[in-house]
């Protein structure tokens, strides 16, 4: 079988957004299932373009790297098109330079869609292909509530339109698919698909290699993701405003990942580190992990990859949806004065030597395990209902110059 998997971003082998973790765990698990994949999508400046894909073109997509002059023409080109504005960065390319793009992969049995944003820029491909829709979150949901938390009556404007077409879109897209796969199973139901068989949810696995514990510790705290993004930024503005004052002036706190805009006010003993070079280096070098999810929807890549590395953890409800269970060295805390007492504790038993960390390797066997049935069970559906690709009628050699 051949999947043509339209992305926002192509993978450059150094995964770093929930985003592109999630995708490198699906693709693995396509590839398991003896799947041929050619990959289409934009690369990110200066990245090297892999093998089997079709890049439509270099592209900055993430808020972090983009000046102000840029972000006012996303929003300028979405307000103009009636676009969503994560689908008018990328909603670059008219449908018939598209479809000589695909048609250059050959015959195609069908189209994975692993990006609301790509889907709501290119609706037409719904009919080109048999399609499975990959919904990393609900993104109309994750817009509404940056719209509660926006600081300016501008930005609640924004995000509100953001999530009044992003719901339509949503919509949309999940009628036309053949197969719809969530990564939580409470999206189903924020997507309104609670009781359809079409909905199938794909248990993640990050998959990384274990690494030996050298003892070595550099913070007492660490947090590590991607501040840029709206629903990120709030639980570290909660955890800096209102956990952080509550800890010790003697714990170091380190916070590992990209901003857009200037990183919150903080207390002395925490340092914000920017993008780091080896994000498993840092998670090892941090005692214990805040994991401090206060929005968003979908599962929290870095609570699966806590899991996997067996660390000590403490954890909002919030990132812990899509988990069934929580290790022996991980508490659940909520409040700001529960989350900083059960941080004390985990790191103050750690520094006496009286809290290990675990094997996550079974966890992230049974986590690999069930994301290969959830494919099979996609892959059949979609298997059920080929019918010929309209897109692409002669064998070929993907392109990967960049336009």
């Amino acid at each position: 079988m051949h999947l043509l998997v339209l992305v926002s971003l192509l993978p450059d082998g150094n995964p770093s957004t929930g985003y592109e973790i999630a995708n490198q765990s699906i693709l693995d698990a396509y590839r398991r299932a003896g799947v041929r994949l050619t990959l289409v999508g934009y690369r990110r400046p200066g990245a090297t373009i892999p093998e089997n894909a079709i890049c439509l073109g270099d592209l900055a997509i993430e808020n972090a790297s983009a000046s102000p002059f840029q972000k006012a023409a996303w929003v300028a080109a979405a307000l103009r098109r009636r676009l969503p504005v994560m689908a008018a960065k990328v909603a670059r390319l008219g449908e018939r330079e598209l479809r000589e793009r695909l048609d250059s992969a050959g015959p195609a049995d069908g189209l994975v869609l692993s990006s609301m944003a790509m889907a709501a820029a290119y609706p037409f491909l719904l009919d080109a292909y048999p399609t499975i829709f990959i919904a990393h979150n609900v993104e109309h949901r994750s817009a509404l509530e940056n719209a509660e938390n926006a600081r300016s009556a501008v930005d609640r404007m924004l995000y509100r339109r953001e999530a009044q077409l992003l719901e339509r879109a949503e919509i949309e897209t999940c009628a036309r698919a053949g197969t719809i796969h969530t990564l939580a199973e409470d999206d189903r139901i924020g997507l309104g698909l609670a009781g359809d068989r079409r909905a199938i949810t794909l248990p993640l696995v990050v998959g990384r290699s274990p690494v030996d514990d050298d003892g070595v510790r550099s913070h007492d705290v660490g947090l590590i993701g991607t501040w840029s993004w709206a629903p990120n930024r709030v639980g570290l503005d909660w955890f800096v405003g209102e956990v952080a004052p509550l800890l010790p002036l003697d714990f170091k706190i380190a916070v590992a990942g990209r901003f857009d805009g200037e990183p919150p006010k903080a207390t002395p003993n925490l340092s914000f580190l920017g993008r780091v070079e080896d994000a498993q280096a840092f998670v090892h070098a941090s005692r214990v992990l805040a994991l401090a999810t206060r929005a968003g929807t979908g599962i929290q890549l870095k609570t699966l990859e806590t899991f996997e590395e067996g660390m000590p953890a403490v954890a909002t409800g919030r990132a812990l949806r899509g988990v069934s269970f929580l290790p022996d060295n991980v508490r659940r805390a909520d409040r700001p004065g529960d989350f900083a007492k059960a941080l004390i504790d985990l790191v103050e038993r750690e520094r006496a030597g009286r809290l290990g960390r675990l094997d996550g390797s079974r966890f992230a066997g049974d986590q690999r395990a069930l994301l290969d049935e959830a494919v099979a069970e996609g892959l059949e559906r979609l298997s059920a209902s080929l019918k010929p690709a309209a897109a692409a009628t002669h064998p070929a050699s993907p392109q990967k110059a960049c336009a």
